[in-house]
């Protein structure tokens, strides 16, 4: 009976998460709204107060608790599929850094868990290290939902953000960004391994203006925990999910798992598969202030070859074929 607790607390630990991802945002913008139609239309008044004087927080390092990092559903989660972490180089708390983080997946379920929870103790493993990341802005407009996600110090990805998290007088700042961004969701295919990083340069833009050292980051099993619907680049269909992206920011991806109840079912539950996220080695980044155009392509080469001899390094200790290797877009 205990085993079996286990289990279904693990799968409704997985279950809650994609719900938060998919609803919990809409969610509490449309209770908002009908709460201003009722008798307690006042709750509704105080918060968007609240929201007009708290507006500027995601833009300002957002705002972090510790409480919600150690939440026991976080450690459901990782038993669930499981997932762990691997680190192959200390982390000087004397110096900032930036980790490029891949791949997307549906959820960026290995940079949560490992990152921004406490679900495998990543402050043990890189003490005095205090890492926030960077999520569309467009997530922010959510009320409730910006608070929740702000708590695991997710903070808004634009420059002026990024500037002020880096540019703090102490020391030991890690900004997790998902480099491949939301347009990666649309390669999450499982058993493939692509990441969109050729003409990604802007986080080693910003890494040379705050002298933060890179380090790549890789989460193997990433795409493996849903199937997704992959239209041809030539389709209307892809075309019509290209373009709400660049409308919205999102990528919408049909994808699905397991069911709730049966894994012979399909469902929203992700497939129970093991995601283990590697953290690579520092790439020490000198700082400049207007780096030019030579420099940000020599650390961006730099930081794509160290990512392609992470992935050859640690693949087969993570199940991945020795004949499989690493595609960047």
């Amino acid at each position: 009976m205990e085993i079996l607790q286990k289990q279904w607390l693990e799968i409704i630990s997985a279950y809650l998460l994609v719900l938060t991802f998919l609803f919990m945002g809409p969610f509490f913008s449309l209770l908002i709204l009908f709460l201003l139609f009722t008798p307690l239309w006042s709750f509704s008044v105080l918060y968007l107060v609240w929201l007009f004087l708290d507006w500027d927080t995601p833009n300002q390092g957002g705002r972090s608790f510790r409480f919600t990092r150690h939440w026991t559903i976080w450690k459901q989660l990782r038993d669930y599929y499981p997932v762990k972490l691997v680190k192959t180089a200390e982390l000087p708390s004397d110096r900032n850094y930036v980790l490029g983080s891949h791949p997307h997946g549906i959820m960026c379920v290995g940079t949560l868990c490992n990152l921004l929870t406490e679900a495998n103790d990543v402050s043990k493993y890189f003490p005095g290290i205090r890492i926030s990341s960077a999520g569309l802005n467009s997530l922010f407009y959510f009320p409730i939902y910006r608070d929740y996600i702000m708590s695991y110090g997710v903070c808004s990805v634009n420059r002026r953000s990024l500037d002020f998290s880096l540019s703090q007088p102490q020391h030991g700042k890690a900004m997790v960004i998902m480099v491949g961004g939301a347009h990666e969701a649309l390669y999450a295919i499982p058993g493939q391994h692509h990441v969109i990083l050729r003409n990604r340069k802007g986080f080693v833009r910003l890494a040379l203006r705050h002298g933060a050292s890179l380090v790549p980051v890789y989460s193997f099993g990433e795409n493996d925990i849903f199937h997704l619907k992959v239209f041809s680049p030539n389709t209307w269909q892809y075309l019509c999910q290209v373009a709400f992206k660049r409308v919205t920011g999102y990528s919408p991806c049909i994808f699905w798992g397991r069911g709730l109840f049966s894994a012979n079912s399909w469902g929203l539950v992700p497939f129970a598969r093991p995601i283990t996220t590697v953290v690579g080695r520092p790439i020490p980044v000198p700082q400049s202030l207007h780096p030019s155009e030579e420099e940000v392509d020599h650390y961006h080469a730099l930081y794509m070859q160290a990512l392609e001899k992470l992935f050859e390094e640690h693949k087969e200790s993570c199940g991945v074929p020795a004949s499989t290797h690493l595609t960047i877009m």
